[in-house]
């Protein structure tokens, strides 16, 4: 990358972080004002900023990602459940791996998804899914809830995690195939619609 390309990505974490830690403050207290916040954001940067994920072409028609309306039913509060850690190499839309470490899981009224440490440098958690709404209303390779190394990070209920649905999105190689991004392996499955967040 050039240096204009690593200034640009620091910019991008920096306002998502921002984007993030605004949608903490005011979840708690109106959450469909803060999926309003993030989604206004969210477009804002596909739309306009250098690191979107949108091919350059396509960000001067962008006509705004779509979402499924705010859903209280799919907003959830799970504590972490050990597990025993176990390394796993998470497969990507390009078919090469990303290593990860199992370290426990997320129990709620829907079902369960195993939760996962980034295993390089700094880490972060990653909880991503596949439900039943993937390859129809949403991408195939599922999406995203939580990716705290890339501060997307609902926050805590005291020893819980905010497992809001409505806070769902795709990864970057839904929009265009030049990123790699890991995709929902075999126990990150959800069997019902989880009609929630970010949609095709």
């Amino acid at each position: 990358m050039s240096v204009d390309e690593y200034v640009t990505l620091l910019d991008w974490r920096r306002r998502v972080a921002d984007m993030y830690s605004a949608v903490r403050t005011t979840l708690p207290v109106d959450p469909p004002a803060a999926h309003a916040l993030w989604r206004r954001e969210r477009d804002t940067l596909f739309r306009s900023h250098p690191q979107s994920a949108l091919p350059q072409g396509k960000r001067w028609r962008f006509p705004g990602l779509r979402y499924y309306e705010y859903d209280p039913r799919f907003a959830f509060t799970a504590k972490v459940e050990p597990l025993p850690e176990e390394r796993y190499d998470i497969g990507t839309s390009t078919g090469s791996a990303i290593p990860f470490v199992r370290f426990g899981k997320v129990t709620f009224e829907l079902g369960w998804l195993e939760i996962y440490w980034l295993d390089a440098y700094s880490g972060g958690v990653f909880l991503p899914f596949r439900d039943a709404t993937a390859g129809k209303t949403t991408y195939g390779g599922g999406r995203y809830l939580l990716d705290t190394a890339k501060s997307a990070d609902l926050g805590s209920r005291g020893a819980a995690l905010v497992l809001d649905f409505n806070f769902a999105y795709h990864p970057s190689c839904f929009y265009d195939p030049k990123w790699v991004c890991p995709l929902a392996g075999p126990f990150s499955r959800i069997d019902t619609l989880i009609e929630a967040g970010e949609r095709t």
